[in-house]
């Protein structure tokens, strides 16, 4: 690994001299979050970085949207589920089991340009799909003396931050000058290795290469509609608590229902965004 960061030191220095982005680093995360079960869960992402920009996402959310960006690659993508989730069962109806393919279930991206002062997201909330733009001055650091951690080999210094209604202490590897780090965590003299706020939210770094892979736009972006980030939180929580009865006024007629450790039903827990949000400052007054 100090390899690994010897050599990206070297480009980026290189990159300094001649004005010119040629080389990038893909960090892996495990991100970890509470449940309304009062479990956690954990996703595997990605953070592309260059010196001046920064895209964080999942890999097979980026492959599934790169393929629906066109005619063909929806054929392909549509062609690929049949063959691992579609079964023709006795009566010549079919079947299908999701779960068995490679289907989208982390929508997160995020952008970070601080030449433009600003990182746009990209998410589901509730039914809907939505983006926005958020000034980097929004997070502000607070660096922690005597305070050191090693994540990968490297030592870490710790800054803190309220950001949106959590307290996040963050780790950050001054021998990696990059400024980025997952989610839209930035503006640290080092790249973010790790971060966790109290409730069992964490972003913790698993690996890390360097890549010619370019930072591509935004795939699907017609999809998206601009939003208001509190309103789009405020209105996805709703619709996680009452997604049944929403779904049948719309003529559905389902029946939503969670199954405790022996498969007996049992009420769907409720979402609280306090307990399950990263970011919960839409329900604090």
């Amino acid at each position: 690994m100090k390899k690994v960061i010897s050599s990206i030191i070297v480009y980026l220095v290189a990159m300094a001299a001649f004005a010119q982005d040629n080389s990038e680093i893909l960090v892996s995360y495990d991100c970890t979050r509470p449940t309304k079960s009062n479990q956690s869960v954990t996703s595997k992402m990605l953070l592309l970085t260059s010196p001046t920009d920064a895209k964080y996402f999942n890999e097979l959310s980026l492959w599934v949207d790169s393929l629906k960006s066109t005619p063909e690659g929806k054929a392909q993508y549509m062609d690929i589920l049949k063959k691992s989730c579609m079964t023709v069962e006795p009566d010549g109806s079919t079947s299908w089991d999701l779960s068995k393919g490679p289907v989208k279930k982390v929508f997160t991206y995020v952008f970070t340009q601080p030449a433009d002062g600003t990182l746009t997201v990209y998410d589901k909330y509730g039914e809907d799909l939505g983006y926005y733009a958020e000034p980097l001055t929004e997070m502000r650091w607070t660096m922690v003396e005597d305070s050191v951690t090693t994540v990968l080999g490297y030592k870490c210094l710790m800054a803190e931050s309220e950001y949106h209604g959590r307290h996040w202490k963050a780790w950050f590897a001054p021998e990696i000058p990059i400024s980025f780090g997952p989610w839209k965590f930035h503006g640290l003299p080092g790249l973010i290795l790790k971060a966790e706020a109290n409730g069992g939210f964490s972003f913790t770094a698993t690996g890390l290469e360097l890549t010619n892979r370019p930072i591509s736009p935004m795939y699907l972006q017609h999809d998206y509609t601009e939003i208001n980030r509190k309103e789009a939180l405020k209105n996805a929580e709703y619709y996680i608590n009452n997604e049944e009865s929403i779904m049948n006024a719309q003529g559905q007629n389902v029946k939503i229902y969670s199954l405790d450790m022996n498969g007996n039903k049992v009420e769907v827990p409720k979402y609280d965004g306090l307990r399950h949000s990263l970011e919960p400052d839409y329900k604090i007054k």
